[in-house]
């Protein structure tokens, strides 16, 4: 690829995903699009690209790049915070800046890869699988539903064009730091951690998610580019893994030995219990992740910690 777009590449996901694109197209024309909302420019120290500092909910892409065709377009431009309850604020932005995102690709049947998100599925204890009916909890939920629906529409009519949306499950690593309060647990548990305090989680901390490594994520939002066709895949370990176990392992990777302090959970769309079905992504795009979260974890921490 010779010209690539990343919106949201500042963020968290984004700013994994621009560098590892810097590394594996090193001649190529890389772009990023973001406000910082959600980014911070210390992910990207290392960037040798462009930069648009810019709303793609309210940019005219195909002003702004007039006289550039790119070769691929990854679009991870979102407001990301799950407690931000401004219905409209979060489904404008989200769902138009994806539609902005298509009304440009497809003037030259661009590809696309998007985020979607784990928490289209809902609040069910289940195996959860692409083909779900959606359950939405909260606005933001409902907002990835409509980047979902406005894909398929949008491919339908178009059926020699690529969308391919890739729905992230619990994702944790490095460049995360910048999210404060909607960073991960994991992050957010070491943080505690490290000041010697007792990781605090919800009661019985037996919930599980489906960790996964941003390193996975990036491996396989670059690899959805060569998905067979248009389509949502899930991205996880498959991995369900308790908050309990995450202390354990924080424990593990950190030589410390401090137990649980448990807290009422507040929220009543929480889900309870997260796991991808990887058998479509293991089918049609050959992935299976690197990092179970026990050794994921323990990556993590060397990183944070220099080593």
């Amino acid at each position: 690829m010779k010209n690539i777009l990343v919106t949201g590449g500042a963020g968290f996901i984004g700013s994994n995903l621009v560098l590892a694109l810097q590394r594996k197209y090193p001649e190529a024309r890389i772009v990023v699009v973001d406000d910082f909302r959600s980014g911070d420019f210390k992910n990207l120290e290392t960037y040798r690209g462009d930069f648009v500092s810019a709303d793609v909910s309210r940019l005219d892409l195909s002003e702004k790049f007039s006289d550039l065709t790119f070769d691929a377009i990854f679009h991870e431009a979102s407001i990301t915070d799950t407690t931000i309850h401004d219905q409209q604020l979060q489904v404008h932005d989200n769902v138009e800046g994806f539609r902005r995102v298509l009304d440009y690709a497809v003037i030259h049947q661009t590809p696309v890869v998007y985020a979607s998100s784990a928490a289209t599925y809902g609040t069910e204890r289940t195996l959860m699988q692409e083909d779900m009916t959606p359950a939405p909890a909260n606005i933001y939920a409902f907002s990835k539903v409509q980047l979902d629906n406005l894909a398929r529409a949008y491919a339908q009519n178009n059926l020699a064009w690529k969308i391919v949306g890739v729905r992230y499950f619990n994702v944790y690593g490095m460049n995360e730091a910048h999210k404060l309060a909607a960073a991960s647990m994991i992050y957010q548990l070491y943080c505690q951690m490290i000041a010697g305090k007792r990781p605090r989680v919800f009661v019985g901390g037996e919930q599980k998610r489906d960790f996964v490594s941003v390193k996975d994520v990036v491996d396989l939002t670059i690899r959805a580019v060569e998905a067979p066709s248009s389509g949502v895949y899930n991205c996880g370990s498959g991995v369900p893994f308790s908050f309990n176990e995450v202390i354990e392992a924080l424990n593990e990777a950190l030589g410390t030995a401090l137990e649980p302090e448990y807290i009422e959970n507040p929220y009543s769309f929480y889900q309870p219990h997260t796991e991808a079905d990887m058998t479509r992504t293991q089918r049609d795009l050959g992935f299976s992740p690197t990092w179970q979260p026990r050794e994921g974890i323990a990556d993590y921490v060397r990183s944070l910690q220099g080593a």
